[in-house]
C-alpha cells in the first residue's frame, strides 16, 4: 500500500515542493493529497498526475483537518505558520509525522517530549531562512570546530531578491514572497546582536539606517539590516561566548535608505485603521507630513530616495487603492502592484556567511555564499529553496533514518549533511573562500 502525504496548503512558495513529490511518486511508493482554500489552486499544482488527489481545504475546520490528518503518514504544513501548532497537535494525537518551514514557536518545542516518547518527526524551520541557513552555517561551524579554530564572529544574512535580469525599477526589488512580511519587516521587537562582545539593541525607527555593506561575487554589492533576533543562535550553534553574532536581511543597495523614510513618516504603522474612501495616493500622502511641508522632504533624504518614493505612486492622483485600512495595509497593496513578478520574471535567493576565526595563532576569514535564481513568476527560487528541503526530508522521515526524533530543527549532521549534499546536486550550492586577515 502506498504511504500517503498530505500537503496543506498550495500557495507560490509550495511548487517545487510538490513538483518534486510527484516527481519521486514511483521510487518513493507515495500517494499525495494536497488542499488549499483554492481547490483551483491545489488542482494546479496537482497537474492532473496519477496517484495525487487535490481537495478544498478549509484550516479553520477542525474536523476536516483531523479527517484529512488521520487518512496521511506525513504531513507538511505549508498554512500561515500560526497554524502549526494546532496541525502539530492533531498529528501528535493520531501519530503523524509533520514537516514545516517555519520558526519553532514555544507552544510547538513544548510538544517535544510527548512527540519523541510516540517515535515521531516534528522537523521544523526547514525551508531556506530558517533551513538552508542553518544548515548550511552548522556544517561549517562543524568543520572549523574539528580543526581546532576559535570562532569570534559570525555574520549571516539572507535575501529574497529580484534577479539581475529582470531588475527593472529603481527600487531593485520585487514581491517574490509574502508582501505582509515585506511591510511589517522589523517592526515590533528591537533587533538584538552582539558585536565585539557588545550587545546591541536596534529599535524600529532606527533599523534601516544601522546597515552593513557586502559584496557577493558576480552580483555586486548588497546591504543588510539586522534581524529581530540574533542572540538565540548562540545556543542553538554552539558558539557560546562568541565576540560578534549578527543575523540580517539583505538588499541591494539604496532599498533601505528610500524604505526607511517610510518608516520615519509612519506609513508602516499597523495600529491604526483609517478610511481612505474617495482619497488619492496624494492625500494619503499628505497625511504623514507636516503643515507647510513643502521642502519636508527634500530635507529629509535624496533626490535618488525622492525618486524611489514617486515611482512607488506617493504622490498620484490615483485613488488609494484600499478604502479601509491601516496605512501599512495601503503600502502593501501598493507593492502587490507597483513591485508585482510579470510571468517570466525570475527571482533571487542570496545568501552569505562570513566567519572570523583563530587557527594556530592566525586570524582568518571564511566568507560562504549561495545565490539561486528562479526561472519564471510560478518556479520561483523562493519556491526552490522553501521547499526543496522539506521534499528530499521525506524518504528519511518514511523510513526512519534519522535517529533524532520528537520537535526538530535541522541542526543535526545526520540532517544537514544528507540535505546539503543533494540539495548541491539540484543547484542549491554554496562557495567558500578562505583567506588570512593581516592586521
Amino acid at each position: 500500500m502506498k504511504r500517503r502525504i498530505l500537503v496543506l496548503g498550495a500557495g507560490r512558495s509550495s511548487t517545487h515542493l510538490i513538483e518534486y513529490l510527484i516527481q519521486k511518486q514511483e521510487e518513493w511508493f507515495i500517494h499525495i493529497r494536497i488542499g488549499d482554500a483554492s481547490l483551483a489552486l491545489a488542482n494546479d499544482k496537482a497537474g492532473g498526475a496519477l496517484d495525487v488527489e487535490a481537495f478544498q481545504l478549509d484550516a479553520n475546520d477542525h474536523a476536516q483537518l483531523v479527517s484529512e490528518v488521520s487518512k496521511s503518514e506525513l504531513v507538511i504544513s505549508m498554512l500561515p505558520a500560526f497554524m502549526h501548532v494546532t496541525v502539530a497537535r492533531i498529528c501528535l494525537d493520531l501519530g503523524k509525522h509533520l514537516i514545516t518551514p517555519s520558526y519553532v514557536a514555544p507552544e510547538m518545542k513544548a510538544l517535544h517530549e510527548e512527540a519523541q516518547s510516540k517515535g515521531l518527526y516534528f522537523l521544523n524551520e526547514m525551508g531556506v531562512d530558517p533551513g538552508i541557513d542553518h544548515m548550511s552555517a552548522m556544517r561549517i561551524i562543524e568543520h572549523l570546530k574539528a580543526r581546532g579554530c576559535r570562532i569570534k564572529a559570525f555574520y549571516s544574512l539572507t535575501g529574497g531578491l529580484i534577479a539581475p535580469a529582470s531588475d527593472n525599477n529603481p527600487w531593485n526589488y520585487k514581491v517574490t514572497w509574502n508582501p505582509r512580511n515585506i511591510v511589517m519587516s522589523g517592526s515590533g521587537s528591537p533587533a538584538h546582536f552582539r558585536h565585539l562582545s557588545k550587545d546591541k539593541l536596534v529599535p524600529y525607527h532606527r533599523l534601516f539606517s544601522e546597515l552593513m555593506e557586502i559584496e557577493i561575487p558576480n552580483y555586486g554589492m548588497f546591504e543588510g539590516y539586522p534581524n529581530r533576533d540574533s542572540m538565540s543562535y548562540e545556543e542553538l550553534y554552539g558558539l557560546h561566548g562568541i565576540e560578534t553574532l549578527y543575523r540580517g536581511t539583505l538588499r541591494r543597495k539604496g532599498f533601505c535608505k528610500a524604505w526607511d523614510v517610510l518608516v520615519q513618516l509612519g506609513m508602516t504603522d499597523d495600529t491604526r485603521v483609517m478610511n481612505w474612501e474617495g482619497k488619492t495616493m496624494s492625500d494619503f500622502t499628505l497625511v504623514f507630513l507636516p503643515e507647510n511641508s513643502k521642502n519636508y522632504l527634500s530635507s529629509l533624504t535624496t533626490p535618488e530616495v525622492l525618486f524611489k518614493l514617486q515611482w512607488l505612486g506617493l504622490w498620484d492622483i490615483t485613488p488609494v487603492p484600499i478604502s479601509m485600512g491601516s496605512p501599512a495595509q495601503v503600502i502593501q497593496a501598493l507593492i502587490e502592484e507597483r513591485w508585482a513578478l510579470d510571468p517570466q520574471d525570475r527571482d533571487m535567493i542570496a545568501m552569505c556567511h562570513i566567519f572570523e576565526f583563530e587557527e594556530n595563532g592566525n586570524s582568518k576569514k571564511l566568507m560562504s555564499f549561495m545565490v539561486n535564481e528562479g526561472v519564471d513568476a510560478k518556479h520561483t527560487a523562493m519556491s526552490a529553496t522553501v521547499g526543496l528541503p522539506m521534499a528530499l526530508s521525506v524518504p528519511y522521515i518514511l523510513n526512519g533514518t534519522w535517529k533524532n526524533k520528537g520537535v526538530l530543527w535541522p541542526l543535526h549532521p545526520e540532517i544537514y549533511h544528507s540535505i546539503l549534499n543533494e540539495l548541491s546536486t539540484l543547484g542549491v550550492h554554496f562557495i567558500e573562500k578562505e583567506f588570512e586577515i593581516n592586521h
